[in-house]
């Protein structure tokens, strides 16, 4: 595979084992995953928070078990907002998406093994064009497994934030009528989507740049002071590692534009 592209803050983030027992909370107040008990895997997890998502993958599959929730997510971050090269990118996505599918097979109840696959697909179907993508079938897998993450764990605000995402993203690309027949996607679902996962996890630049994008896609231009209001909300927020850094920098950039 191409060799992987560092993350442009790797390296300005310092955390470890310690400082993610003070940090835990807050940083995955949006994804809901336990704390490891074991000092290993939190050490694992410090790569990836750090922004060494390279090495963070190659610790996650090595832990195996919770293990693959780290490795795919940072397979899925990277391939998101790091990787340059399309291609490598779709597959990093797909590849995530069938370990989370073997981990439901072993841990059917851990919420994060459903949500990292509904994750990666929608992401994979942005990247491919999600009409082409619905069209394959791809968007039932992706709410299925968004709203099997919910039902798992009501409070996973990401998956709330993801689910909102899959409905404003059909309504855009097909139209509301078609979405709603065909693909089960509803502008006041994924509107009411959006506002339980900010009421869930408020103090976040990625709910906050997430809802600003899907407002535009569901209510167009009428929503662009909101959404610009909410875009500034991220852009002052002070991120806590890598991941939260690119996507402060990403919500600054749509805010230049």
């Amino acid at each position: 595979m191409t060799p992987w592209t560092p993350c442009p803050y790797a390296g300005i983030y310092r955390h470890d084992g310690d400082s993610l027992v003070r940090h835990w909370a807050q940083l995955h107040a949006g994804d809901a995953e336990p704390m490891p008990t074991d000092p290993a895997l939190l050490d694992a997890w410090a790569l990836y928070h750090n922004g060494e998502f390279e090495r963070a993958v190659h610790a996650g599959l090595a832990a195996g078990g919770d293990g693959l929730v780290l490795a795919n997510k940072a397979a899925c971050i990277y391939a998101n907002y790091v990787e340059p090269g399309e291609q490598t990118r779709l597959q990093l996505l797909v590849s995530a998406a069938e370990r989370a599918q073997a981990h439901q097979a072993s841990a059917p109840r851990n919420a994060n093994a459903w949500y990292w696959q509904g994750y990666a697909l929608g992401r994979y179907s942005q990247g491919v064009n999600v009409a082409k993508a619905l069209a394959k079938g791809l968007g039932g897998k992706v709410r299925q497994a968004l709203q099997t993450t919910i039902e798992l764990a009501p409070n996973h605000a990401d998956a709330h934030l993801a689910l909102a995402n899959y409905h404003a993203e059909v309504i855009d690309k097909v139209g509301e009528l078609i979405g709603s027949m065909t693909h089960g996607a509803r502008k006041d679902t994924g509107l009411a989507l959006y506002r339980k996962a900010l009421a869930l996890n408020p103090d976040s630049a990625i709910t906050l740049h997430e809802y600003a994008n899907g407002l535009l896609m569901l209510e167009g231009a009428r929503a662009l002071e909101e959404a610009t209001r909410l875009r500034e909300r991220a852009a002052a927020f002070e991120p806590l590692d890598a991941m939260e850094r690119l996507y402060v920098e990403a919500n600054r950039m749509a805010l230049e534009d």
